[in-house]
């Protein structure tokens, strides 16, 4: 009995070490927090790490530069979240690596091409357009074709989060992809922002984006912080990069996002009323524009 005893207590400490080192560095007070990213549109809720979601607005962006169809992104996260799970690997089976598992000796590039999620995600794209009337295909079929995969069904099981992402990040379902995430703590930085804008949208986009004044009534920081303003060509692709802004949020230091009288906080996982009297700013009477608000100097603290 007194064995039975001591063997319980060690898995019990032994569990516990474990939830210890996985909360390791998560700021005091939050490690009940538990980061995600959640879709909710009308194909269905949906929910992926930040991690995964962040690779899955990439995936979007690139779309969007290709001038490519949300029916395209459905597609690529599926293929992607079936290959992968939405992680850019170094590994894989024989010699495919990558968000998409491209092989190398089947002519997708270079190991170190198919390894940068720009470059794949453009490959899969130039692949896919390549299908007849694939926006018609179910997604299994046209995932395949391009894919050849040995198990060509299994690209099913992804199809609700696959349309529930893309509907959001392609500014289909406004206010539908929330993320919650730990407070940030350093500050976060407009170049890296706009640099990734315009790696992951295309040069074009970075005449959408301009660096503005931070005002009360558009940021929740109480210490000094910079905000990006962010317009598309239309309400949908405002939505589309809204949306991307929050689900790059754990990396870029984003701490809130408002379009309209729309906000979402990075300790929340929806988007709410803003505060009464608050706007997102100018924009034309029919495109909005989104206020993506970056943490200030007081994060580093």
């Amino acid at each position: 009995m007194a064995l039975v005893v001591v063997a319980a207590l060690a898995v019990a400490i032994a569990a516990a070490v474990v939830w210890v080192t996985q909360l390791k560095g998560a700021p005091v007070g939050q490690q009940a927090v538990v980061p995600r990213c959640v879709a909710k549109t009308d194909a269905g809720d949906a929910a992926l790490a930040p991690d995964q979601a962040a690779n899955a607005a990439l995936i979007a962006a690139v779309a969007d530069a290709k001038g490519m169809s949300p029916r395209a992104v459905t597609i690529a996260l599926a293929t992607a979240m079936q290959e992968s799970k939405l992680r850019n690997l170094d590994y894989g089976d024989l010699d495919s690596l990558g968000l998409f598992q491209q092989r190398p000796s089947q002519g997708w590039g270079t190991e170190e091409q198919v390894q940068d999620p720009i470059y794949a995600a453009g490959a899969f794209y130039d692949a896919l357009a390549l299908v007849p009337d694939f926006e018609n295909l179910p997604i299994t079929e046209a995932a395949q074709a391009v894919q050849r995969s040995a198990y060509p069904d299994l690209y099913a099981q992804h199809e609700t989060t696959a349309r529930s992402f893309a509907s959001a990040l392609t500014g289909h379902s406004p206010a539908a992809l929330a993320c919650v995430f730990h407070a940030a703590t350093e500050p976060g930085s407009a170049d890296t922002l706009l640099a990734t804008l315009a790696t992951e949208w295309g040069q074009p986009m970075a005449a959408h984006a301009s660096v503005v004044t931070p005002s009360a009534t558009t940021s929740a920081s109480p210490a000094p912080a910079t905000q990006i303003r962010l317009q598309g060509d239309s309400a949908t692709q405002t939505w589309a990069l809204a949306q991307w802004a929050v689900a790059k949020g754990a990396d870029l230091g984003v701490v809130t996002v408002q379009v309209d009288d729309l906000v979402w906080h990075r300790d929340k996982a929806e988007w709410v009323q803003a505060e009464t009297g608050a706007t997102a700013g100018s924009g034309s009477a029919t495109v909005p524009a989104a206020i993506v608000t970056l943490a200030g100097p007081a994060a580093a603290q």
